[in-house]
């Protein structure tokens, strides 16, 4: 007589995570698609402004766009309203979003994963956690002094309100570290991108080889590539000062993109034929801008550049880099001379040396280099940050 079968037990419930986010931002929601579609986690995710899929204008930029790329399809999500007098994701007062609570309740989550802090709704989420709080931010203590008195107690208390954190790279963790919160809170979860959209494809490096011929330069030219916004605290004009300082025969310098330094950097170099301009490129055109140049330079000054994701989307398109110090991913992804160099911040004699040293590299060296910078960086990716996110649930939810 055959053995009498056992029923099978229900699966536990998946946990109900509600992701709280300003607005719809390129580099996470390729991450909340892999979270929907891989992750054991009843996914919804709640925006707070439509900042980057409606057309606004950005300041830093100097011009109204809207990404290029799908942010919206693949997990679940919904826009809560914006009552804010003066809408504006760059503002603590730009978010007010009565709304979220009643639309919280209405989803119940087990946990909220709340990135940052420094909007009215935000801290408001932190004062009276509707749950336990999981809080994703890229602060670090690089490039100035850390807040002290009131601002300091505030942010101990701020974060003495959360369950658990997914620190990005390890300034971060330190930044936690000094406003106490105790390792056993932090669950790495690096910051990464979409490494699919930032591959060297054959199109994607036709399209860089046209953008040289039209800037007129040659294709075996060493070429230094600046690209994001050209704004006082990525400091494009230490980047053009030390260009010429270094003084590399046959070198270009490139700077791709838009920003109040622009007309300056113009009439600075308006007599060198060896410096040329890029106007804004949105997601769909970054890959070949990135491959346009031989190495990729941010060198940004101060505490305001947490990361720098440009440099893993350059990275992951095989291409060396050069980062400051001031740089928050300088320690995690940079390994000075394996795959790029990192110099002191505002030092324009050590930018110009590590210009000097990278861009007089034959070009089999570059290459080396670029691919040991792809390998470096691939490991920084969705199934990472899942991994951490998924270790920050079980101890926000453990019972």
């Amino acid at each position: 007589m055959p053995p009498a079968s056992t029923p099978s037990l229900p699966a536990p419930p998946r946990p109900r995570l509600a992701v709280v986010v300003s607005h719809p931002i390129q580099y996470y929601a390729p991450w909340f698609r892999h979270l929907a579609a891989h992750a054991p986690l009843d996914l919804r995710v709640f925006y707070l402004s439509d900042h980057g899929v409606r057309a606004r204008t950005d300041a830093q930029f100097g011009a109204a766009f809207a990404w290029d790329t799908d942010l919206l399809s693949g997990y679940a999500h919904e826009f809560v309203p914006n009552l804010a007098t003066r809408p504006d994701v760059t503002r603590f007062d730009g978010l007010r979003n009565p709304a979220l609570r009643p639309a919280l309740r209405a989803f119940a989550p087990d946990v909220v994963l709340l990135f940052g802090y420094a909007y009215r709704t935000h801290l408001g989420l932190l004062l009276r956690p509707p749950a336990p709080i999981i809080f994703r931010g890229d602060s670090h203590l690089l490039g100035a002094p850390p807040p002290r008195g009131v601002k300091r107690l505030a942010l101990r208390l701020i974060y003495s309100r959360v369950s658990a954190f997914l620190p990005v790279g390890s300034a971060n963790a330190a930044y936690f570290h000094h406003y106490g919160v105790p390792a056993e809170k932090l669950f790495p979860a690096p910051h990464c991108v979409d490494a699919a959209h930032f591959q060297p494809t054959p199109e994607r490096l036709a399209e860089a080889a046209a953008l040289r011929a039209s800037l007129g330069i040659p294709p075996r030219a060493p070429v230094a590539l600046f690209a994001g916004k050209l704004i006082p605290k990525k400091r494009p004009d230490l980047l053009l000062a030390a260009f010429v300082r270094a003084a590399v025969p046959g070198a270009h310098l490139v700077f791709s993109g838009d920003g109040e330094l622009l007309p300056a950097l113009r009439a600075a170099s308006a007599d060198r034929a060896d410096v040329h301009f890029l106007p804004f490129a949105n997601q769909s055109a970054m890959p070949a801008r990135y491959l346009l140049g031989d190495v990729f330079v941010l060198p940004s000054e101060g505490r305001h550049e947490t990361w720098g994701l440009a440099v893993n989307e350059a990275m992951h398109l095989a291409r060396p880099v050069i980062v400051s110090d001031h740089v928050g991913c300088h320690a995690d992804l940079v390994l000075p001379s394996e795959n790029g160099w990192v110099f002191p911040a505002g030092d324009e004699v050590a930018l110009a040396t590590a210009l000097r040293e990278t861009l007089a590299l034959p070009r089999e060296e570059l290459v080396a280099l670029g691919r040991a910078a792809a390998s470096r960086v691939s490991s920084f990716n969705y199934t990472a940050a899942t991994a951490g996110l998924l270790r920050a649930v079980a101890r926000a939810t453990a019972r």
